[in-house]
């Protein structure tokens, strides 16, 4: 098939045209050191100082509030560790609570930390993947300095309760982060009214381009620098300024926002959702939460077949799997594992995640070749 369809958003974004844009046009310019004191610098501090900006509004913060970084792993890095390292000096074993679902970029870190001496309490996910806020609440140790629950998860979609989770962290005086990921641009953010006080952004999940990102730090939070240097990002993250990325990830997050309230990528996935039930009944089941979840994310399991072998049958078609096979071991997504899935539903798994450019002719056709397909695997 010379048609190619791309249902793997969670995975990367491509750059939207007004990005693609706004690159362009500043290749153009020659652009000077933005921490210069001369001429050359004006331009390219004013290009950084109002993505900063566009950022700030699209969260509900303050411009000040916001550092660059390469990405959301290392957003999520410099809270981890920059939260460690602040208390290190004060506590014998600074400890830290995170979810079971939590991505590599939250997890590793941890784990690092743990070599230095952390602790490190993983909360447990019912069937949907939602935390408990009360099973936060009760791994609460005085030496406790940091929870970090993602807002969305990225494989099934499902958003937890971040208010009710960062309320209890703030009842004892310990901070709480965020892994926002696969949420900003995707559903309304507000840093104020979740009460977090740090919060971490991919500019590729949100068709900016790869390699550029932002942590949302709380005004009077003491956070370790991430990079030491020349003292940039008000001394939190040395580094001369990534200026294209940091403009396209501003034009991006201001466009966002134009997008958080359309309904049309959630009803064609419902739509898809219906497609495959009617066409697959008790033979397809939904993974993840089936109302708190983002609204592009559809992850399903089929009986009887494995994700990784169907998807092989549709080159054509861009997805991701909940489990992989790699000279002959299967490694079943952490994900759901951690929600209780059995292996065959793991095995199962396949995670559609739709984004601007879906077309509902896109998933009439893989839902076609679903049927087709699957028919073939299960009379082989």
């Amino acid at each position: 098939m010379s048609q190619r369809i791309y249902l793997d958003y969670n995975a990367t974004t491509p750059l939207s045209k007004l990005v693609k844009a706004e690159l362009l046009r500043l290749l153009e310019l020659d652009l000077g050191n933005p921490s210069s004191r001369h001429w050359a610098s004006t331009a390219a501090a004013e290009i950084v100082e109002l993505s900063r900006i566009r950022i700030a509004s699209l969260i509900g913060c303050d411009p000040t509030e916001i550092i660059f970084t390469s990405g959301g792993t290392e957003a999520n890095n410099h809270a981890i560790k920059g939260s460690f390292f602040a208390n290190q000096r004060k506590l014998k074993q600074p400890h830290f609570i995170i979810s079971s679902i939590e991505h590599p970029a939250v997890t590793e870190p941890l784990r690092f930390l743990e070599t230095l001496g952390a602790r490190v309490t993983r909360v447990p996910v019912d069937e949907y993947g939602l935390v408990d806020p009360d099973d936060v609440r009760r791994a609460i140790e005085h030496e406790t300095v940091l929870i970090s629950v993602m807002l969305a998860n990225n494989e099934v979609g499902t958003v937890q309760p971040i208010e009710e989770i960062a309320a209890i962290a703030h009842e004892h005086d310990i901070l709480f982060h965020t892994d926002a990921a696969q949420a900003v641009g995707k559903i309304p953010v507000d840093v104020e009214s979740m009460g977090v006080d740090m919060l971490s952004i991919a500019g590729h999940k949100l068709y900016a381009p790869q390699g550029i990102g932002a942590l949302y730090v709380r005004e009077g939070i003491e956070l370790a620098p991430f990079m030491h240097g020349a003292g940039h990002e008000g001394g939190r993250r040395a580094g001369t300024e990534n200026i294209l990325e940091i403009a396209a990830l501003g034009v991006a997050c201001q466009e966002a926002a134009d997008w958080i309230d359309d309904a049309r990528i959630e009803e064609l996935r419902d739509h898809f959702w219906e497609r495959l039930q009617s066409e697959f009944g008790e033979r397809v089941h939904l993974n993840g939460h089936p109302s708190k979840r983002l609204r592009n994310t559809l992850n399903v399991s089929f009986d009887g077949i494995a994700g990784y072998d169907l998807l092989a049958q549709l080159p054509f078609l861009a997805a991701s799997t909940g489990s992989a096979c790699h000279a002959g071991k299967q490694h079943l997504s952490p994900v759901l594992s951690a929600m209780g899935l059995s292996a065959d539903r793991c095995t199962g798994a396949i995670r559609f995640s739709l984004g601007r450019e879906t077309r509902e002719n896109d998933l009439a056709l893989v839902a076609s070749c679903l049927v087709n397909e699957i028919g073939i695997l299960l009379n082989d």
